[in-house]
């Protein structure tokens, strides 16, 4: 596979400096890229990054995640208008071990393999870093005119900056930038990758091993991940996609790709899945001509979700997503668990009972029309009844004497009542 190839045809090439296509034909070269350890968990806006490395590996290349556990307690000032919050090393360590088990899930790690991935911590390199050391063996070989003329600095120095920028954020790209030069002279690592807002970043390492001990580095980066509706891609109303199943199910997890827009559903199909170039026009083709199917909204969501996650997992958020949208069973709602089951049902009306009422044993007319409001009153509830349109955890209910106990709760604790085809209410008992 050609690396360079493969990322343009994905649109996934924003800048590249001259010359690294031909030693790419080459050589095997060692890559990094930079992750922010800054959440024990990455969320679906590393993923492009982690994307990158992935194909470079594929390509015969060698992966190196760098945690910049360093760079962590500093703070980034690409893209951002503040300074952000700084970590302790207790959090950063556990961060990383964190972020390790998810790299797993694309990076083969294992040290038989000739191009296999390594995870590296700068924390490691500069914690016994003194000042004096730093500003002697790196500060001399970048001067302070370089570093002025980066975007990222000339932004938060502009007339529009609000709060300035601090020496410690100023010192970030010559921190990075020695990350580069550490990983070039212990692994030969001749490529650094980013988002675009890193180039400058990026370059700093470049130019740094040139001047420091004449070598030639590479970069490349990845245009910046947008929405079409102009939101910022992997934000949801709650927050980040986290790819952690405790923080984001994967029914979550799969929602937000099964609902992207057309637009966006041609772009990511490129970007977050392996599938070849053939099947990718072939299904944006079918998808433009039966759009109304989604169906490439359905592959992309199970890709992903499946990559992620596991098979088992897609399946499951396949499952919950029938138990809204398609035909479910009783059967179905008791293979959720109770995160999976809450996260389909977040928002429906809820009704609290005590568990002794049901442990005891109550008649489904006085459930639902006096210890809870579902219905407003039994006259409308029996009427319903008698329609045939009130279902108990997806199963009808039109026996007026039916007493609810401990047998019908889910996850025992919830039942979940259905007037109709579209109104849900849950039970909640404590």
């Amino acid at each position: 596979m050609d690396f360079i190839k493969e990322l343009e045809w994905r649109g996934m090439v924003h800048d590249m400096m001259h010359g690294l296509d031909e030693i790419l034909k080459k050589e095997m070269v060692a890559g990094y890229v930079g992750i922010d350890p800054t959440a024990d968990s990455l969320h679906i806006g590393h993923l492009v990054s982690v994307m990158m490395l992935k194909h470079l590996q594929v390509a015969g290349h060698k992966p190196i995640a760098l945690v910049g556990g360093a760079t962590g307690m500093i703070g980034d000032p690409s893209g951002k208008s503040e300074e952000r919050n700084l970590l302790d090393e207790a959090t950063l360590r556990h961060n990383e071990n964190a972020i390790k088990k998810q790299l797993s899930k694309f990076l083969d790690f294992n040290e038989a393999s000739k191009n296999n991935a390594v995870l590296v911590n700068n924390y490691d390199w500069m914690k016994n870093y003194s000042f004096l050391e730093f500003i002697r063996d790196i500060g001399k070989h970048i001067t302070v005119n370089y570093m002025m003329s980066k975007e990222s600095v000339k932004k938060r120095l502009g007339a529009e900056a609000k709060a300035g920028m601090s020496f410690t954020e100023f010192t970030y790209q010559l921190v990075q930038g020695n990350d580069f030069l550490e990983l070039y002279n212990a692994h030969n690592c001749k490529l650094q990758m980013g988002g675009a807002d890193q180039w400058g970043n990026i370059t700093t390492g470049t130019e740094l091993i040139r001047r420091k001990v004449g070598g030639h580095a590479f970069a490349v980066t990845c245009p910046l991940i947008t929405k079409s509706d102009g939101k910022k891609f992997g934000k949801t109303e709650t927050g980040n996609v986290w790819l952690d199943p405790e923080k984001t199910t994967p029914y979550e997890f799969y929602q937000f790709w099964l609902n992207v827009s057309d637009e966006d559903a041609e772009k990511y199909i490129k970007i977050f899945t392996l599938l070849d170039e053939a099947t990718v026009k072939e299904l944006v083709n079918k998808h433009r001509v039966e759009p109304h199917l989604r169906e490439l909204q359905q592959v992309l969501a199970k890709e992903v979700t499946t990559m992620v996650h596991s098979a088992e997992d897609y399946e499951m958020a396949v499952e919950a997503s029938n138990i809204l949208f398609g035909k479910a069973t009783a059967d179905s709602l008791s293979k959720l668990d109770e995160k999976t089951f809450l996260a389909v049902f977040d928002g429906v009306p809820t009704f609290n009972v005590s568990a002794d009422l049901i442990q005891k044993g109550v008649n489904i007319v006085d459930l639902l029309a006096e210890e809870t409001q579902v219905f407003a009153s039994k006259g409308e509830l029996r009427r319903l009844m008698k329609d045939n349109g009130l279902s108990i955890n997806k199963e009808k209910s039109n026996n007026q004497e039916t007493i609810i106990d401990a047998k019908n709760l889910i996850n025992d604790k919830y039942i979940l009542v259905q007037k109709g085809k579209k109104n849900y209410f849950l039970i909640v008992v404590a």
